[in-house]
């Protein structure tokens, strides 16, 4: 029997902040006493394991409900941009890794933020300069759009006569010639000639990505796509080698990829590919549908056209990737066969489409489905309290509802002042009933759950405080410490259908999913929340990651 106890600091316990604890003790993966401030430690046991909190704080493991594990440990381990952040860093950090690798025929990568660009669209002109002889194809943070050189547009016979293909738009001069900046299903015309990725690469970034996480406390997550996209293979295969051969520490749950272009048919497929990958810590046991893109390059489905920056309506409303009659019929179908349905949902329409197709659903059938929409970035006032009456869970990825570059640069010109009020809706969520969810979608953003729960609780990014931007946006929709972090642990758990073994929560009987943190961030003022750092996270009553 392996014991371990934890002592000497406060504990969150999934739903509320416990306070100070005496000791939280763990007995072959599970939490068997839990001794509140005065009750005293119990007696120590013949080789006990004692982890001193020092002041620090115990909670459940984090869940990320929605994060794409395998694409991030790929970008890790390539041409990795994501801590960069301007035009110029991400040439030099380009040019940097081209020369140190010039044995790869194409350099691959990505996690540039549009943001740094204007317009959002980088140019092939800026990465000719650097690598004019070898493709380059780096996909950006949300990875909707991708950043390529001459050589790729070349490769790929992307000229001013091409047409944009169904689904995706290739950004162009004024005189129609590519720029060098894909979006969407764009992407796929470089992509697809792409050298492909090996089975020994998938494995390596899952555990790249794997490792990464539970440095950030993460314990388990939902992967959002289970699927082959915007240049990846699918990475099922990895997560069930990963499985049988017992190094996929995390508890993963698999969204698997609908393909927007075929109907109903490819159920059965769905249930086959479920059979064949769940196996031990993961269960391919939901659907990923993406309804809409993203604001940023006028995809999100819009009830109302985006304006221009003069701001006149434009005649772009963005667009819904299923037609909502389609999407009615996918997610009836996949709840029928028992599968949770994950929705990508940024625009009104998108959200509001997403909600209609729930509300088609049997009361029963919908509720035992778990079903969520994730992001949320624009919901029409008179859909927020829907999700409360549905029982559909929002899956917030809170770090996004700050007035940061790209919001204010290429999100609240397009909207306009009255749906500018309309985003991020947290605590109106709440307040309605709403189920509420949370997760990072890493690579497109940080991984770290407190930089999420600080923009949750104070609605400015804690790295803006520098440049001295702290002006909250909208902090009427700011959702409590206590509430955030249980939407991040014990909400999570729950979409993910974990709560039967107690994770998400600290308790007796409870799985010991846990992390430890190195200060109590109840104890502090709520603008240093996102300064919390992680000392450990364990899995099972084992410790996967420590300082």
């Amino acid at each position: 029997m392996t014991s371990t106890v934890f002592t000497g600091g406060s504990l969150f316990d999934g739903h509320e902040h416990v306070g100070a604890v005496d000791a939280v003790v763990v007995r072959d993966g599970v939490v068997t006493d839990v001794r509140r401030a005065g009750q005293g430690r119990p007696r120590p046991e013949p080789g006990q394991q004692v982890v001193d909190l020092a002041g620090g704080m115990l909670a459940p493991g984090f869940v990320d409900a929605h994060v794409h594990a395998v694409q991030g440990g790929l970008e890790r381990v390539r041409c990795d941009l994501s801590d960069v952040g301007t035009r110029e860093g991400y040439v030099a950090a380009v040019a940097a890794y081209a020369d140190a690798h010039p044995e790869r025929a194409w350099v691959l990568g990505g996690g540039w933020a549009m943001a740094a660009f204007p317009g959002g669209t980088p140019t092939a002109a800026d990465l000719d300069a650097v690598v004019p002889d070898r493709p380059v194809l780096l996909p950006n943070r949300d990875h909707h759009g991708a950043w390529v050189n001459t050589r790729a547009l070349e490769l790929a016979g992307i000229t001013a006569e091409t047409p944009d293909p169904p689904h995706g738009r290739i950004e162009r001069d004024a005189d129609g010639r590519p720029t060098g900046t894909l979006h969407e299903a764009a992407m796929a015309l470089v992509a697809d000639l792409a050298p492909a990725t090996t089975e020994a690469e998938y494995d390596a970034a899952l555990l790249a990505g794997q490792s990464y996480l539970h440095s950030v406390g993460v314990t388990g997550w939902q992967d959002a796509i289970v699927g082959a996209y915007a240049g990846m293979d699918d990475p099922g295969p990895a997560y069930l080698r990963a499985a049988q051969r017992g190094v996929l520490t995390a508890h993963v749950v698999g969204a698997l990829w609908w393909e927007r272009d075929r109907g109903p048919e490819q159920v059965a497929d769905l249930v086959a590919r479920r059979a064949a990958y769940s196996h031990g810590r993961f269960r391919a046991t939901s659907v990923k549908v993406m309804q809409d893109g993203v604001a940023e390059n006028g995809s999100a489905s819009l009830t109302a056209p985006y304006l221009d920056r003069c701001g006149h309506p434009t005649d772009n409303a963005g667009h819904s990737f299923l037609d909502p009659a389609a999407l009615t019929a996918a997610v009836a179908a996949l709840a029928a066969e028992g599968f949770q349905v994950h929705v990508h949902g940024i625009g009104d329409r998108g959200v509001r489409e997403a909600l209609d197709a729930f509300e088609a659903l049997d009361d029963d059938l919908r509720r035992a489905g778990r079903h969520h929409v994730a992001h949320l970035q624009l919901v029409h006032p008179d859909d927020v309290p829907r999700f409360g009456a549905l029982g559909v869970a929002a899956n917030l990825q809170t770090l996004w509802a700050c007035l940061d570059e790209q919001m204010v640069e290429l999100t609240l010109p397009f909207l306009g002042l009255e749906r500018a009020g309309w985003q991020y809706p947290f605590g109106s969520l709440h307040r309605t009933g709403a189920r509420l969810v949370a997760g990072s979608d890493w690579p497109v953003s940080t991984p770290h759950p407190l930089e999420a729960v600080h923009v949750a609780v104070n609605r400015w990014a804690r790295d803006e405080a520098g440049r001295g931007g702290t002006e909250a946006f909208l902090p009427e929709q700011a959702l409590d410490l206590a509430t955030s972090l249980a939407a991040y642990t014990s909400g999570s758990a729950w979409v993910n259908r974990r709560d039967d073994v107690g994770a998400g929560t600290v308790a007796p009987g409870a799985v010991a999913d846990l992390v430890v943190l190195d200060r109590d961030p109840f104890l502090g003022p709520a603008e240093e929340v996102g300064a919390t750092q992680v000392s450990s996270t364990w899995v099972d009553g084992a410790c996967v990651f420590a300082v």
